[in-house]
């Protein structure tokens, strides 16, 4: 009821001031533990995925606290995860705005924000030093200035500095708004880079006897039978997760908006059913190897769906925007775990 008064009065500003104003005030009331006020009465509905133990199955997908500076209100809110991120070796500016732009009467986003953040050494202090009771993925990527030829240099670096602070770890090759970057999901190439980072995944954890999962993110934008080959290589080579999916290129069913033609990722309703396809190959493909369901989770229907398919866990970001905080407490009291 709050949040369907405060939605139209945050609209009115662009994007981004809006993010900026709504975690500040998030921030705010979790200061004081308030933020716990939206959720409700949640439910115990615990699991296990990737050897971590969850809450419930309703995460953050990653791009929303991308500089890990939020935490504690996120998981105040209900999430049985949160994903920060995503973060690069070095800090950067992303692309020129504006670059994020609502479709409302879609409820969808486009986004080119380009991997906008304060780089992996701003978030590591708060990520070592976070009090919370769920686990935190880190999402990487690699420095838009890298050359695609030399991504695994930033990918392996981000992993080694925030290995010993993360629950799991997310490498992040789907991003469309960073150039040629949905390259690195060519199978010869994601099996190069996913064993080189579970090699060295092995060797940290090794030396810090702890061992973190690595997740691969997937566009889902990719031909049918490219789709499996890589789902098949992320998994042979190691990865013991995947997250499907990142946002989309295609503008089915917003072709008439204003804004459809501008350049980046589209996400929330039209993503929906597309997403959905997506997970079900993925889920077939990757067999016993976990799957993270994300992509169009508008309502507890959408959510569940994504679970009966085969996803081990969700993510929503869209949804939570146009939805707002009570929407997570929603989706755990909503969702049914299937038996598996």
């Amino acid at each position: 009821m709050l949040y369907s008064i405060a939605r139209p009065i945050l609209f009115c500003a662009d994007p981004e001031t809006a993010h900026k104003l709504a975690f500040a005030a998030l921030d705010a009331q979790a200061a004081f533990g308030l933020a716990r006020t939206w959720a409700g009465k949640l439910p115990a509905k615990p699991l296990t995925v990737m050897g971590l133990n969850f809450p419930n199955p309703i995460g953050l997908a990653a791009g929303l606290d991308k500089n890990a500076e939020h935490m504690r209100g996120l998981a105040q809110l209900g999430f049985g995860f949160i994903e920060v991120g995503t973060l690069t070796p070095k800090a950067q500016d992303g692309n020129p705005t504006p670059r994020m732009f609502r479709l409302v009467e879609h409820e969808a986003l486009i986004n080119r924000l380009g991997f906008n953040n304060k780089g992996v050494d701003d978030a590591l202090p708060r990520l070592q030093t976070r009090d919370l009771d769920i686990p935190v993925g880190v999402n990487i990527g690699k420095n838009a200035v890298t050359p695609i030829e030399r991504a695994h240099d930033d990918y392996l670096s981000a992993l080694r500095s925030v290995y010993s602070a993360s629950d799991y770890v997310t490498v992040n090759i789907s991003s469309p708004n960073t150039k040629n970057l949905r390259d690195l999901q060519a199978v010869e190439v994601v099996s190069k880079l996913v064993k080189r980072l579970v090699s060295e995944r092995d060797l940290l954890a090794k030396r810090t006897a702890k061992r973190v999962p690595l997740v691969v993110k997937i566009a889902p934008d990719m031909e049918d039978a490219d789709l499996v080959d890589t789902v098949k290589a992320i998994c042979a080579n190691g990865a013991d997760g995947i997250i499907s999916s990142n946002t989309t290129l295609s503008r089915e069913g917003v072709q008439s908006h204003a804004h459809a033609s501008e350049a980046g990722g589209l996400s929330g309703a039209p993503l929906t059913a597309r997403a959905d396809r997506v997970l079900a190959k993925v889920v077939k493909a990757a067999a016993s190897v976990p799957v993270i369901g994300v992509g169009g989770i508008m309502s507890v229907a959408d959510a569940q769906r994504k679970l009966d398919i085969g996803a081990s866990l969700v993510q929503i970001y869209t949804g939570f925007l146009y939805r707002g905080p009570g929407f997570i407490g929603e989706l755990v009291r909503g969702v049914r775990l299937p038996d598996r």
